[in-house]
């Protein structure tokens, strides 16, 4: 009877081990999955294309699902069914990185790729345009100023903003509000441009109007820029990446006299600059492998420098003694803190 029993215990050690080992085996993988900014996806996809053909391992998966969205998906957890890396074209919140930190995200490293200027572009057909960010604010802000008061907004053409600009209709093609891009568009125009008429009392005013003239178009850029192949009068909001694929089929608006070109992006004249990044979920680099393979690859000088690959595409160079610092952070695995965003 000893013996039986014996024998059925090892048996159900032998069970518990196999299942372990299962579950071990299906915790672990090799395929990278990424979240994120639809302005970092066409530097991403092609660093992952690059990783699947020239090394063992798969390509990794990417979504475009806007800053905010991948964040949150970023954020929710560790585990299997969770992302690894959230690509974003702005800073991660404070209140995001602890929203992570609540949900068992401990351990996030920040990496820096390089700078982008927000376009404000239409088609070729048309004209080059001059902006103020006045003049932008006042197109799509929900309430601008009337004889000293808020009111909602009127302006139906552009003329109606200044005579000296053209008498078209108010019409823009711009990204959601779980887009980086969109995070930044209202820092860097609404804000600023809010922020110096008296008429808000020095306060930023940010809300976007809902009369159709700015029309939310999602978080696919591409599509941005067909529509305005379509819908020939219309501008469209979205990184300087895209209007470089794209020359002959665009041109985009001077801000404040400053075109967006890579010199005026990189030195920070161009007024509506920022910075673009990705987070990695340490806490998956012993279940995926492959990790921080393809962090390396991705901040290499053959990426991101100024002769990278990266920049062909678009992409605005950091500075060298920039470019040292995020390969530091990411040789340290630099774990950011919420400290670090205030």
């Amino acid at each position: 009877m000893n013996r039986i029993l014996q024998s059925r215990a090892l048996k159900a050690t032998a069970i518990a081990v196999a299942v372990m080992g299962v579950a071990s085996a299906a915790h672990a993988r090799d395929q990278i999955r990424i979240v994120g900014s639809s302005t970092v996806y066409p530097f991403a996809s092609y660093v992952t294309e690059e990783f699947g053909a020239t090394t063992n391992n798969p390509t990794p998966v990417i979504e475009s699902t806007g800053s905010g969205g991948g964040i949150r998906l970023f954020c929710n957890g560790v585990g299997e069914g969770t992302p690894d890396i959230s690509n974003a074209s702005r800073r991660i919140k404070a209140s995001e990185l602890e929203r992570c930190e609540e949900n068992g995200v401990t351990s996030v490293t920040e990496v820096k790729i390089g700078s982008d200027g927000i376009v404000f572009a239409q088609s070729s057909q048309n004209d080059a345009l001059d902006l103020t960010l006045e003049q932008l604010f006042l197109a799509v802000a929900a309430k601008v100023p009337q004889d000293g008061e808020l009111v909602d907004n009127p302006y139906q053409n552009w003329s109606d903003i200044d005579s000296s600009l053209p008498d078209r209709k108010i019409s823009i093609y711009g990204p959601p509000s779980t887009s980086g891009t969109r995070d930044a568009f209202e820092e860097l125009v609404m804000e600023a441009a809010s922020s110096e008429m008296d008429v808000y009392g020095g306060e930023a005013y940010t809300d976007i109007r809902a009369d159709g003239a700015y029309i939310d178009a999602g978080e696919n850029d591409n599509l941005i820029v067909q529509r305005l192949s379509e819908d020939t009068g219309a501008f469209g909001i979205f990184g300087y990446s895209f209007l470089v694929e794209n020359p002959d089929s665009l041109n985009a608006a001077s801000i404040e006299g400053v075109e967006p070109e890579v010199e005026a992006i990189s030195a920070g004249d161009y007024p509506i600059a920022r910075s673009l990044f990705f987070y990695v979920k340490n806490q998956h680099a012993e279940d995926v492998p492959p990790l921080y393979d393809y962090v390396d690859m991705f901040v290499s000088e053959t990426m991101i420098g100024e002769d990278g690959y990266l920049v062909d595409i678009g992409l605005i160079p950091l500075p060298e003694s920039e470019r040292e610092q995020t390969r530091q952070k990411v040789e340290e695995r630099a774990e950011l803190q919420a400290s670090d965003l205030e």
